[in-house]
């Protein structure tokens, strides 16, 4: 390797050692390298041999090369000595000024000798008669310091034969503390010379202070005494030595009974916050608010247990225990006052007043850490008042809607239903909406336990709505009747609530349906405003307020409840026909001379349904189904003129052979559409109960067998219900089709199927038309 690529730091580096060494103070330190090994271009060194490193660089350098080591070297050398100039140079300066200084000084200490030694001199002459006075005043101040002690000695004496009459003083002005600390100051003297010089003194002091003793134990266990008074007695009587352990479990019953007065009950709160919110009862009262004297009396034991722990400091457990009972009893009775249907306003009145007693008994016994304490306690009683105003809520919808029972029981006139809709739709909207403010008002007050509590409210706000709608869905399903519980709902026994049930049965079915489609979303925006985040109840169990959900819930049991309506008033208007078709003997039936009876409660059901329907369910689009609207054939295929020729025949034989040729027919014909979706509306729903109850009626019409007076009747009933029932209806191709199915079903199952003419069956069908008219003209 060339000499010429050492690195100029290297180079710089080998200066500054140089230069160190040469300054070195130590000789030794230029030999600590003696022993290591030494490289060939350690030109520095006291080891460096200068032909080896010459041959050295003969041998692996160029011409070239060994010239640019000359002028390195050369340039290296001039280095040095510039260097060693400056050091020079800068030596000398600070010599000189060195030299300078030392002048200085020499100046400065010329005839400092001289005031030394006058120095020396003064202070021998004043110490030489310090001593002097000394001397001469030893003796005299040797008898003041004893004529001092003498006279505190004469103090203490005259103070030991004063201390039974000070101590009588003292019991007289009640001035205890004075008694013992004066008592305590001369115990020392007692015990020393109790027994001999002041024997007398002793004896008149301890009696002296039996009667402090007695008296302090006395007020220590006295009830007219304030607790603060009590504990300072007890404080005097432990520096007495007197026993006072056996105190403790006394004074630490009186606390436990003091705690009965603190705790709040259900009575109290009431009156203090109808006090506390009635401002004219504040004007009109001259006595404390119950609120402050609940206040005071907080106070009061709190400084009792601040004394209680000075006395007994390890006491520390008992008091612990102590105050975290009445925090907890206050909770439960704020917990159980929740549970009554009052505002957020009185329950935060009441968290207030608690919360300030956990911070006033926090300040004096931080170790029972009150404040995470309560914490616990206040979420258990908010979480149960949040679960209370749900079930209000319940109860106010269910009494909205069980008051049509007592309206129906009291002869209320008008629309009952409908007033009973609309009261549970306020109900369950408005009560949402109050039940939602009041909540807000739980999370805007800056309660210390409350802000804490946030997030857990606003889960607790929203489970809840989840949890309420699915028992209101569980109620209406006991209201209708489709729940299969035992326990009877209160006002639904009885015929006549019975009937009101039926139409109870369809405000469920409409209010579902204002559930799902008004009062969820509108709770829904209400929550997202004022009660988003939350989230403590953890990710993984999802929201906890889900409006699809119950928006589905909803609207399964609206289409439940309208169908189990529906199938209430077919299975009324089912007995009506089962009653009429089974009671006579349709084989010997007469000859029909009218409209049978039942026509006419038939009808009346009818008005009935439509009086219940017209008050609940809105009106649909003004259409009728014509027999020509339907999807079939323009005319039924039991109602043709092919038929109705061969109904006419005289002869068994040719009645019996129409049949036949009508359901040859029936293979031929598209079917009518009978039963249809069920929709919100009067017609739809009206007009499914009609088919319903057709179909009914023709089942039960199979059932039977019937001479030909028999059939004539059933044609002429059928006959005489196909112009009310169009009215009825929108579908009247179903009508129409079903009524012939009736008539045709009685054919089948008749032994003489021989029909009305046409002149007879309208002469009796105006027969009844007329005596109709004529009985409405009369009935008011």
């Amino acid at each position: 390797m060339a000499v010429d690529d050492v690195p100029l730091d290297d180079k710089a580096k080998r200066m500054r050692d140089l230069l160190s060494s040469f300054y070195a103070p130590d000789p030794s330190m230029s030999n600590e390298s003696s022993g290591k090994y030494v490289p060939l271009d350690a030109i520095d060194t006291n080891l460096f041999d200068a032909d080896q490193y010459m041959n050295f660089l003969v041998q692996k350098s160029s011409l070239e090369g060994l010239l640019q080591r000359h002028v390195e070297m050369a340039a290296e050398i001039k280095n040095l000595d510039t260097d060693l100039q400056m050091l020079v140079y800068e030596n000398y300066s600070k010599f000189i000024s060195a030299t300078d200084t030392i002048k200085r000084m020499n100046s400065n200490i010329v005839g400092m000798e001289a005031n030394m030694e006058q120095l020396l001199e003064k202070i021998k002459s004043v110490q030489s008669r310090s001593d002097g006075v000394n001397t001469s005043l030893s003796e005299k101040r040797e008898h003041i310091e004893k004529l001092h002690c003498k006279r505190n000695l004469l103090r203490k004496v005259q103070f030991i034969y004063d201390l039974p009459a000070r101590l009588g003083k003292c019991i007289e002005s009640e001035a205890y503390a004075d008694a013992v600390r004066f008592y305590t100051g001369a115990l020392p003297i007692f015990k020393a010379y109790g027994d001999s010089s002041f024997q007398d003194c002793k004896r008149a002091s301890e009696e002296a202070i039996a009667i402090v003793i007695k008296n302090l134990q006395g007020k220590l266990f006295s009830d007219s005494e304030s607790t603060h008074a009590r504990a300072e007695a007890a404080v005097l009587l432990k520096q007495l030595d007197f026993p006072v352990d056996s105190l403790k479990a006394k004074l630490l019953e009186k606390l436990e009974q003091s705690l009965g007065d603190l705790q709040l009950k259900d009575e109290d709160l009431s009156n203090c916050l109808l006090k506390s919110n009635d401002p004219s009862k504040q004007e009109k009262t001259t006595e404390l608010v119950p609120s402050t004297i609940h206040e005071a009396s907080v106070r009061e034991f709190v400084e009792a247990v601040q004394a209680y722990r000075v006395i007994f400091p390890d006491a520390e457990k008992q008091l612990i225990r102590l105050v975290q009972d009445l925090v907890t009893k206050n909770f439960e009775t704020a917990e159980q006052y929740g549970k009554k249907r009052i505002s957020s306003a009185d329950l935060l009145g009441v968290l207030r007043m608690i919360w300030k007693d956990v911070l006033l008994m926090d300040e004096v016994l931080h170790e029972a850490v009150l404040s995470e304490f309560s914490l616990e306690a206040a979420q258990i009683t908010v979480k149960h008042y949040v679960a209370s105003q749900f079930s209000l809520l319940l109860h106010d919808i269910s009494d909205a809607l069980t008051k049509v029972y007592v309206g129906q029981k009291e002869g209320m006139e008008g629309c009952p239903l409908q007033v009973a809709l609309e009261a549970s739709k306020k109900a369950v909207l408005q009560g949402s909406m109050d039940v939602l403010l009041e909540f807000r008002q739980l999370l805007d007050d800056k309660i210390g336990v409350l802000v804490k509590l946030k997030d857990l409210i606003i889960d607790w706000v929203q489970e809840g709505f989840q949890e309420f709608f699915r028992a209101l869905d569980n109620r209406f399903l006991l209201l209708s009747g489709r729940n299969n519980s035992s326990s009877p709902v209160q006002g639904l026994e009885g015929t006549q609530g019975d009937k009101v049930l039926v139409g109870l049965v369809l405000v469920l079915a409409q209010l579902s349906v204002f559930i799902e489609q008004t009062a969820i979303p509108r709770i829904t925006e209400e929550i997202a405003a004022s009660f988003s985040g939350g989230g403590v109840r953890g990710y993984e169990n999802g929201p906890a307020f889900v409006p699809g959900e119950i928006c589905r819930i909803f609207r399964s049991s609206g289409e439940k409840l309208l169908h189990h309506y529906i199938n209430m008033r077919n299975q009324k208007i089912s007995i009506l026909l089962r009653k009429r078709l089974t009671t006579p003997n349709w084989v010997k039936h007469k000859e029909p001379r009218e409209v049978h009876m039942f026509v006419d409660l038939f009808l009346q059901e009818l008005r009935a349904i439509a009086d219940e329907v017209k008050q609940i369910l809105p009106q649909g689009l003004q259409r009728r189904h014509r027999r020509t609207d339907s999807n079939g054939s323009t005319t039924s295929s039991r109602s043709n003129p092919l038929r109705e020729d061969k109904l006419s025949r005289s002869t068994t034989q040719k009645a019996r052979s129409q049949l036949l040729e009508t359901h040859l027919a029936k293979l031929f014909k598209q079917k009518v559409e009978i039963f249809t979706k069920v929709e919100y509306t009067q017609e739809s729903v009206i007009t499914t109960i009609v088919k319903l109850s057709l179909k009914s009626f023709q089942e039960f019409v199979r059932l039977q067998t019937y001479n030909r007076s028999g059939f004539q009747q059933i044609q002429l009933d059928v006959q005489y219900l196909r112009t009310p029932l169009k009215e009825t209806v929108e579908d009247e191709a179903a009508i129409d089709f079903l009524l012939d199915e009736v008539i045709v079903a009685a054919a089948e199952r008749c032994l003489d199927p021989i029909p009305l003419e046409p002149p007879i069956l309208d002469k009796l069908i105006q027969a009844k038309l007329t005596k109709t008219r004529d009985l409405n003209a009369v009935s008011p």
